[in-house]
C-alpha cells in the first residue's frame, strides 16, 4: 500500500520519494477530492512507494507543480495523477510491470478514453524523463493541457511508450465532455509542432495523431 503524504508547493523538501520506490504526485486545488482519491489509489496500488498530494494554492498550474516535484524526485519511477483520479485494482503494480518491459520509458494508464494512445495519467522512468526538457518532466511553458501529448509523442518516436489495459486510472470529471482546453496551451502545442517539438518527434504520422 502506498504511503499518503500532503504538502504545500511552497514548502516542498529538497528531495522527494526514495531511491528504491516509485513516487506518485497529485497536484490539487480541492483538498476534499484529493484526500478521497489518494486514499483509494493507495489502497489499490499493490506496490510500495509514496503518493504525494501537493496543494497548488496559488494556482500555478498542473504542469508547474509536476515539474517542481519531478526536479526533486529521487525515485526511479514518477507517476503524475490528478485529484479526481479513480484506480482499478493493482493499477500501479500493473503499470510498473508493463513499464519495465523492453526498456519502456513512459506508460499511459488505461483512462477509459484514449485507448492507450495518450498518457493523460502516466508513469515515467525518471532517468529518461530528465533528458527531454533539461530536467523538467513536461515542457514548462504549458500550464494545463497538451504537455502530456507532447511527452507521449516523444516516447512513441523512440518506441519506448508502453501501455497495459490492466493499469486502470480514470479521471472522474462529470463535466469533462463539456469543458474546453486551455487555448494558450493549444496554440503553443501547434506552434511547437511546426519544428517537430524541437526535432524530438520527426515522424509526421505521430504529429498528426492529436489535434
Amino acid at each position: 500500500m502506498l504511503r499518503v503524504q500532503f504538502a504545500r508547493l511552497d514548502a516542498l523538501p529538497d528531495t522527494l520519494g526514495s531511491e528504491g520506490e516509485p513516487l506518485v504526485v497529485m497536484p490539487f486545488t480541492n483538498a476534499v477530492l484529493a484526500k478521497r482519491s489518494a486514499a483509494q489509489l493507495a489502497r489499490r496500488a499493490d506496490a510500495p512507494g509514496t503518493i504525494l498530494c501537493i496543494q497548488d494554492a496559488e494556482e500555478k498550474g498542473f504542469i508547474h507543480v509536476a515539474n517542481t516535484a519531478f526536479r526533486r524526485c529521487v525515485s526511479p519511477q514518477f507517476a503524475y495523477v490528478a485529484q479526481d483520479a479513480f484506480a482499478g485494482r493493482r493499477w500501479l503494480a500493473h503499470a510498473l510491470e508493463a513499464l519495465a518491459k523492453k526498456d519502456g520509458a513512459l506508460l499511459g494508464f488505461n483512462d477509459g478514453k484514449w485507448g492507450g494512445a495518450l498518457a493523460a495519467f502516466g508513469l515515467v522512468r525518471s532517468d529518461w524523463g530528465r533528458l527531454n526538457y533539461g530536467g523538467d518532466l513536461f515542457f514548462p511553458e504549458y500550464k494545463r493541457h497538451y504537455a502530456d501529448v507532447e511527452l507521449t509523442l516523444i516516447a512513441m518516436q523512440q518506441r519506448r511508450y508502453r501501455y497495459s489495459p490492466d493499469a486502470i486510472l480514470i479521471e472522474v470529471d462529470w463535466k469533462k465532455e463539456g469543458s474546453s482546453v486551455d487555448q494558450a496551451d493549444r496554440l503553443l502545442y501547434y506552434r511547437r509542432g511546426q519544428n517537430a517539438y524541437d526535432r524530438k518527434v520527426t515522424d509526421p504520422g505521430l504529429r498528426r495523431l492529436f489535434k
